[in-house]
């Protein structure tokens, strides 16, 4: 295309214009190739750019990020969790008036091995007795030091040195060391029984440990670059500068346990077998000790009377396993459980009595509403999650998508589709973690262009009537989505907005697998999924909406981005 007159009266020349492909490409490898801390400024202003170029191009339409409410008896004081979730919270701080016992409702889970732990439900139970050298208190998604006292980066920031507590002792009363720290993380990547290789060895998405591979991928024994300086010290080597390192190294599959307590790596014959340590017998740093596992049916975690930190007013915490909504609730009705959930056919939003703290949270009471006779405290919190509804570019026109985002009534569909259980989402990354803070997003709002709040079908048929495309010269679209109710009746009002607009919209359910390998294989128009972080890491999300990682010929192998083959918009692709 010929080029625009530049400033000044100069000739603009023919050099095309940069896509909003191109935008992202370029601040994704900008924030990339910036990691060291000082640089932080500069990716923050990255990742909002390439926020604003998906938003333009409406190649993914953010929906809703998903909401944790929690609620419980006036008996109970326990301190109000985050938006990384109430499954990071250690129960060493709640009281129980009345009661030396701390009851709750969990779902079913096999394993209690921090390694494969991929769950929330497993990750609930494993926190009371495992730690990690840092920690995000309560899921609130500010990092703490736990097991370490405090750490060095090196000039280029591949170098990381971490200075361990010297007063920690594990549940058998041995001391930690920084052996059982290298033990515990060559588990990660050296186990057979590893969930997690990849948060240890790969950036963006994990550390980026660096570490040697035989000729057929597998990784050599005690190669991962982990050393230890001295009892109380441990080094790190890093691939490449990564600024996330705290918070990767606080989630479960980095939690510390003794050297040599499993004999599944290289080395060691292990104190116990694999399938004992799993549900059988743990030995961690945490203020509870394992009490009883019964798969499928309880657990029960008791005191650790020696914990280095705060030792715990309640002497055991019990769960419950139910799977039954039903069941769960009945159960929660007879003060059996004391934290517990409301069901959506139980739940009543004009119950909720509460006010917005400083976090973001709703905190107040809820009821008496129904079964529930009396009054219970309340808490409300946007999920670092998001759902949404995703679009192959090379698949659909810009156009189209745009029209879609504006009749999308996100609030609408929020309310009277998912009972208002959910956080109406704007941009991909939640509010929580959002680069420039709770300022920096309500900017980004300000500029949303898309009627922000409303269905605008005024607007939607302007940017098709732009393309030619009118309900005299329609043009077909299939939302396929996976095999969820509330997602195909959001489908189902999102067609009847659109209709009549240019837009034929025909709805498809497909399994989730079936769904994924379609998107890998390109073979989707508009589609429906979710992501949820596992730590508060914005390229952790990001790295999906790097245009060139967004190829579907390439998937699953060599990318493994979102279905939305971004990259067929680059310029050098489009040429």
């Amino acid at each position: 295309m010929d080029g625009e007159d530049g400033e000044d009266g100069e000739d603009g020349g023919d050099e095309p214009e940069r896509t909003n492909a191109d935008k992202a490409q370029a601040a994704w490898e900008r924030a990339t190739s910036n990691p060291l801390p000082e640089d932080e400024d500069l990716r923050q202003e990255a990742y909002i750019e390439m926020e604003e170029a998906l938003r333009d191009d409406a190649g993914l339409i953010p929906l809703y990020h998903g909401l944790t409410e929690r609620f419980w008896y006036d008996y109970v004081d326990v301190p109000l969790s985050g938006a990384l979730g109430a499954h990071w919270q250690q129960y060493n701080t709640t009281t129980v008036e009345g009661d030396t016992d701390l009851n709750l409702v969990n779902s079913t889970f096999d394993e209690l091995d921090p390694i494969m732990s991929t769950d929330t439900a497993s990750s609930a139970v494993i926190t009371q007795i495992y730690e990690n050298l840092t920690a995000f208190p309560n899921g609130v998604p500010e990092i703490e030091n736990q097991l370490m006292s405090e750490y060095e980066v090196s000039e280029d920031g591949t170098t990381w040195t971490f200075t361990l507590r010297d007063d920690v002792q594990f549940h058998d009363g041995t001391e930690m060391t920084a052996q059982d720290v290298k033990y515990s993380w060559r588990r990660t990547v050296e186990s057979e029984n590893s969930e997690r290789a990849s948060f240890t060895t790969n950036q963006p998405v994990g550390l980026g440990i660096d570490v040697e591979t035989d000729d057929d991928g597998n990784v050599v024994s005690d190669s991962l670059a982990v050393e230890v300086i001295d009892d109380y010290t441990i080094e790190i080597q890093l691939s490449g500068p990564n600024p996330d390192v705290l918070d990767v190294i606080a989630y479960s599959s980095f939690a510390v346990i003794p050297e040599g307590y499993v004999g599944d790596i290289d080395g060691y014959d292990g104190e116990v077998s694999h399938q004992e340590f799993s549900t059988e017998v743990a030995n961690g740093t945490g203020p509870f000790e394992l009490g009883e596992f019964n798969v499928d049916e309880d657990v029960t975690v008791v005191r650790n009377d020696d914990y280095y930190g705060e030792v715990a007013d309640v002497e055991e915490v019990n769960w419950e396993i139910i799977e039954d909504t039903q069941a769960a609730w009945t159960y929660a009705l007879e003060q059996n459980a004391d934290i517990f959930a409301v069901p959506t056919f139980a739940y009543e939003q004009d119950a909720i009595d509460a006010e917005t703290d400083d976090r973001g949270r709703e905190v107040g009471t809820y009821g008496p509403e129904g079964e529930l006779n009396e009054e219970v405290n309340y808490l409300g919190v946007s999920e670092i999650s998001t759902f949404y509804f995703g679009f192959n570019v090379s698949n659909t026109q810009r156009a189209v998508r745009q029209a879609i985002a504006y009749v999308m009534n996100k609030e609408q569909i929020v309310q009277d589709v998912f009972a208002g259980r959910g956080t109406p989402a704007y941009s991909f990354l939640p509010p929580a973690i959002w680069p420039t803070g709770n300022d920096g997003y309500n900017t980004f709002l300000d500029e949303y262009p898309y009627s922000l709040g409303e269905s605008d079908l005024q607007g939607a048929q302007s940017v098709l009537q732009e393309a030619d495309i009118t309900s005299d010269d329609p043009v077909d679209l299939t939302l396929t989505t996976y095999e969820s109710e509330v997602f195909q009746t959001a489908g189902e009002l999102i067609r009847d907005l659109i209709s009549g607009t240019g837009i034929n919209m025909s709805l498809e359910t497909a399994q989730f697998s079936t769904l994924q390998s379609r998107g890998e294989d390109g073979d989707l128009e508009m589609y429906s999924l979710g992501w949820i972080w596992s730590w508060p890491a914005v390229p952790y999300g990001m790295f999906q909406l790097e245009p060139l990682n967004t190829d579907t010929s390439t998937m699953p192998s060599e990318t493994n981005g979102f279905y939305l083959d971004w990259q067929t918009q680059l310029e050098e692709e489009a040429e």
